[in-house]
């Protein structure tokens, strides 16, 4: 090995990576010196590198613990305590604790605590230790659910995009009138203002607080008592205007609109004196948030061109307030007889310019986060989003990481976690190079899962990890171990070591959620009758000719559409087929089912469509019909379609069980 890659492994840089098992690609070494030096590590020089490597080598083996230790519930203390040098003294110091310790006994609660050791030698250490449960929170045997982008879901009430009153509303519907188990939602995170706003769920500004645009206006307790009843009168009807121009005149969703109205009616609330009850709810919520809160308040006042002393309370009161209507939201759900309630979704990472890349200190600089090439991507992706750094999660002890959880899990019965083999590596690309030009970044793993799984414990909440795509080996089963779900999308179930065919319903892997299609696909309508292909083939998105991709893609779906017949599954007709793929699923052993809910009126639109920025509409559009006529959440609820589609659904949910000898995994 030379001193380059002896240098990198010391640091989790790897030299090499496989996209298939019979294929290594060799990373460029400008890339692998590049990403060590966002690391704080020199490699101008040959002799540079070497003397790197040799003090690396020679603090590792002198180490006398890690920076941080994992103990798992029902398994041994760390190998490492074990390993210490005969003689050593250890004081552990419990988390919450005043400093001083005591010497350890028995197995610690769970939590994160320090651990402070001094060898006969003289040599000291202190080391995070984090003690959690052995698995996350168990699935229900089988749940089904639905699958919605918040802000494409309009009420009669809301003032141009879905909002947390309409979240409240879709799931007392879901749960009374169809069984639903949960609603997933996009992440609800902070947006960066601009203009125009960066309208991806998927690029926000903090991953830890969430976005005041989703406020109900009308439910904010102060609006009653708002002595400025013309100005509000004024301000809703403004706001109906703007949903009447997406319902009824073909507008797509303006985010930006929308806030400016929110935010005029939201500063004559603030006005209002609030209540002896409101304001200590209000000032117990500000301690418990702690100095993160006023960061992210000062960086939302500065980012809207205002002094951070004057505007720092308004917007800590809108974070507040954004808060309280979230876990009303769950509440609803719970009281609708849901088993989970609303599960979160949260990013993958955050906007470079962001609250919480500029007031937090684990963010890399000059580097952005994607994935390499593959089979659906030629040239890789980049995200434009920071990575965490792995050096500095773990000196922190993963205090960014447990702080961003315990914060969504306040109000989710579930979180989904985007790209969830994030927690093991990252694709990064250094400024300036194409995606290709990446390596990968470990971090470690078992040590982001248990707070992962302590976090979900003290919540007592579900873990959904997004691991589509490609997976390191042995990550899926890391996972499952711990009681974190998988996701499961029905066109990407295949045999892919065999033929190629789809899957046979009994193996399926069983703790999942299974879904037909997702937000970066197709819905299962244009799906079906190949729209996804004459759409790419108009935006000039086709890597090849438009006759192949239409051929592939109809043997494909007639494929499926014999796979149903073998079953059984009435696949006559548009309608019927959508049934029947969801009734597919529901043959699979997975514990959830979603369903995509345009997939419940026949939208034919995706949501998103990866590849493309201003060429389509991405994250703008509103539920609407099979013919592009937008609906209102009322006429979602009185569909027949719909309720055809969510009756059998529930139906299936209630009669069928796990296949015989179903595969765990």
């Amino acid at each position: 090995m030379d001193d380059l890659a002896r240098l990198a492994a010391l640091y989790g840089v790897a030299t090499t990576y496989q996209p298939a098992e019979d294929v290594t690609v060799q990373v460029p070494q400008a890339t692998v010196r590049s990403v060590l030096g966002t690391l704080g590590v020199s490699t101008e020089t040959p002799e540079s590198i070497r003397a790197w490597a040799d003090i690396g080598e020679r603090g590792a083996a002198e180490r006398l613990l890690p920076p941080v230790l994992v103990w798992w519930a029902g398994s041994g203390p760390p190998v490492e305590l074990a390993a210490l040098p005969p003689g050593t003294r250890t004081r552990l110091e419990l988390e919450g604790e005043e400093p001083g310790g005591r010497p350890p006994g028995g197995v610690p609660p769970h939590g994160v605590h320090r651990v402070h050791v001094e060898a006969p030698d003289g040599r000291t250490a202190t080391a995070a230790l984090i003690v959690a449960p052995d698995r996350a929170p168990a699935a229900p045997e089988r749940a089904h659910g639905l699958l919605v982008q918040l802000y494409s879901l309009l009420s009669e009430h809301s003032w141009g995009m879905g909002d947390l009153g309409d979240l409240a509303a879709l799931a007392r519907w879901a749960g009374r009138t169809h069984g639903a188990g949960f609603i997933q939602v996009n992440p609800l995170h902070a947006a960066v203002p601009g203009t125009p706003t960066d309208p991806s769920p998927y690029r926000p500004s903090s991953r830890r607080f969430p976005d005041p645009v989703h406020l109900r206006i009308e439910d904010v307790p102060e609006h009653a008592r708002c002595p400025e009843r013309t100005a509000l009168d004024e301000l809703a009807a403004k706001g109906g205007e703007l949903r009447r121009e997406v319902l009824e005149k073909g507008a797509l969703i303006d985010r930006d609109a929308v806030w400016a109205l929110k935010r005029a009616a939201l500063e004559l609330l603030y006005a209002v004196p609030r209540t002896a009850e409101r304001e200590a709810s209000y000032r117990e919520f500000r301690a418990a948030q702690g100095p993160a809160l006023d960061k992210h308040a000062a960086w939302c006042a500065a980012a809207a061109g205002e002094d951070p002393r004057e505007r720092l309370d308004f917007h800590r009161w809108l974070v507040w307030l954004t808060d309280t209507q979230l876990a009303a939201a769950q509440r609803a759900a719970r009281e609708a007889g849901m088993a989970v309630g609303i599960v979160h979704d949260l990013a993958v990472g955050v906007h470079p310019e962001g609250s919480d890349a500029r007031t937090g200190s684990c963010h890399a600089r000059e580097v952005s986060v994607g994935a390499p090439p593959d089979a659906f991507n030629a040239r890789g992706q980049d995200w434009g989003l920071p990575p965490w750094r792995p050096d500095a999660l773990a000196e922190s002890g993963y205090a960014p990481f447990r702080e961003l959880l315990r914060g969504v899990f306040r109000y989710a019965g579930a979180v989904r976690i985007d790209h969830v083999m994030g927690l093991f590596r990252l694709w990064w690309i250094p400024q300036g190079a194409p995606p290709a030009e990446g390596a990968y970044v470990s971090y470690d793993g078992e040590a982001m899962l248990a707070v992962l799984v302590l976090e979900a414990h003290r919540a007592g909440a579900l873990v959904i990890g997004e691991d589509l795509g490609t997976v390191q080996p042995g990550v899926r089963q890391a996972l499952a171990r711990r009681g974190v779900l998988g996701t499961s999308v029905l066109w990407f179930e295949r045999d892919w070591t065999g033929d190629g065919d789809p899957l046979e319903p009994g193996a399926w892997r069983a703790d999942c959620l299974a879904t037909v299609t997702t937000h970066d696909l197709p819905p299962t309508a244009a799906k079906l009758a190949g729209a996804h292909v004459e759409l790419r083939d108009r935006l000039g998105l086709l890597t090849r000719p438009v006759e192949r991709e239409r051929a592939d893609d109809a043997a494909d779906t007639a494929r499926w559409l014999e796979v149903l017949e073998d079953l059984g599954l009435d696949a006559k007709g548009e309608e019927a087929a959508v049934r029947a793929l969801y009734g597919f699923l529901l043959r699979t052993p997975a514990r959830l089912v979603g369903v995509w809910l345009p997939d419940a009126v026949g939208d034919r639109r995706p949501q998103n469509l990866p590849g493309t920025w201003d060429q389509y509409p991405n994250w703008r559009l509103p539920l609407a019909d099979g013919e592009g006529r937008p609906l209102t959440l009322e006429a979602l609820a009185s569909s027949p379609r719909a309720n055809a589609l969510l009756g059998a659904v529930r139906e299936g949910a209630q009669t069928r069980t796990a296949p015989p000898g179903a595969r765990p995994l």
